[in-house]
């Protein structure tokens, strides 16, 4: 972990894939010699590779999972169907890349994908399901030869300073994952105009594009939001309005690989939506006080959270956010979207290095619900006592980074 911290978050900035591949070539090419689905998007990702990952593992393949950031620790960003990267072999690989790469300024997301791709190929991995970090074109990941299958989920505003202001603009960017030979496919969720770029894409660098598959949405279900395929209703375990989407761009890419020779069963396909619960995303754990755990850190995922909020508020729930965020995100907008669906804000800091001061956060909330300060304890331990007290729901959101400290330091 020395050897990997030693490289910064984004390493000397980019403008090719130069440095990846060459760092891809130094350790002999490992992503040569596997099968991938790719995922880009701003929102979704994670989701949409639990679900995929794990129809293809229930149907018997072994794969591979690539995801970022890591939620609990580094080593559970690198998966084999449940299982992390061992620590014997990530010294092991870890001290070959050391040998093999060159005094260059790689990220630390270059290097643990070098680790990843060598792992994958020593365990004979069926297929691996690749997230990108950031955009597409120029994420380290796109070294990969064609995929099995890009995947664009749903594309917002986030990282505008590299990927551009516009969706569309976003959208470009995400794109770039798609290869001539393979096959794209877009989340429902999209504007026309981004399902066109994609669409358009898919032509003209000469992959297939692959239209959703014949879904609908089942009635209310609450927390959750099902949808009927082939007669069958089939309830996501992950709560929000979003995993409807997610759970249908799935289903799509499993029948676009059925259709290319994977034996991947209706039946793995509804029990992966079903039983598939990651961390983070809008995580209900039910309890005395229910609490909501949500990472979502730009305003289209907390717009998301908000609509479950919404949803629990005319159930007569009271809700109690402990809220914090990073400087690097559309604070602003993401506090007021949260402050404007609960009965109580409470700001923290200090969960990561760029932390928006709570002060700050209380400050842009204050004008839209009672706020209060404090440390991520303190504030925990109110919210849950008000919820307990008042019927309600305690939430905490706006970082990965406060999920996961609120993970690794608290019962769940």
């Amino acid at each position: 972990m020395d050897y990997i911290s030693s490289y910064s978050k984004s390493g000397a900035r980019v403008t090719d894939l130069s440095r990846a591949q060459e760092l891809m070539d130094s350790v002999g090419n490992p992503e040569k010699r596997l099968k991938f689905v790719h995922i880009a998007g701003t929102n979704g990702k994670g989701s949409t590779l639990e679900y995929i990952a794990n129809a293809l593992q229930f149907s018997g393949y072994k794969t591979g999972k690539f995801t970022s950031p890591f939620v609990l620790h580094y080593t559970d960003r690198i998966r084999i169907n449940d299982n992390e990267i061992d620590e014997k072999s990530l010294c092991e690989i870890a001290e070959f890349v050391k040998s093999k790469a060159a005094q260059k300024e790689y990220s630390q997301f270059e290097i643990t994908m070098a680790i990843a791709m060598l792992w994958y190929e020593r365990e004979k991995c069926d297929v691996v399901v690749l997230e990108t970090g950031i955009g597409g074109i120029l994420d380290s990941t796109n070294v990969i030869p064609p995929p099995l299958i890009s995947v664009i989920t749903s594309v917002s505003l986030d990282h505008t300073a590299i990927l551009g202001n516009t969706p569309e603009e976003i959208a470009m960017q995400k794109v770039g994952i798609i290869k001539k030979g393979s096959a794209a496919v877009v989340s429902e969720d999209n504007s026309e105009s981004v399902k066109n770029i994609v669409r358009e894409t898919a032509e003209k660098v000469g992959a297939e594009f692959v239209e959703k598959a014949e879904c609908t949405p089942a009635a209310d279900g609450g927390l959750y939001s099902p949808l009927i395929y082939n007669g069958v209703k089939i309830t996501p375990k992950m709560s929000g309005l979003h995993q409807y989407y997610n759970a249908v761009t799935s289903l799509t890419v499993c029948l676009y690989l059925r259709r290319k020779g994977f034996d991947i069963s209706d039946e793995n396909i509804r029990k992966a939506i079903e039983t598939t619960q990651i961390k983070a995303r809008a995580h209900y754990i039910d309890g005395k006080p229910p609490v909501i755990v949500d990472g979502g850190h730009n305003p289209s995922g907390v717009g998301m959270l908000s609509l479950l909020l919404m949803y629990l508020s005319t159930r007569n729930k009271k809700i109690y956010a402990v809220m914090g965020m990073v400087d690097s995100k559309d604070y602003v907008e993401c506090v007021r979207t949260i402050a404007g669906n609960c009965d109580k804000l409470f700001a923290v800091d200090g969960f990561a290095p760029n932390c928006v001061p709570k002060e700050d956060i209380a400050e842009t909330a204050d004008f839209l619900t009672a706020t209060e300060t404090g440390s991520l304890a303190e504030c925990v331990e109110k919210a849950k006592a008000l919820a307990l007290e008042n019927d309600g729901v305690a939430v905490v959101c706006g970082s990965l980074y406060l999920a996961s400290e609120y993970y690794n330091n608290f019962e769940y």
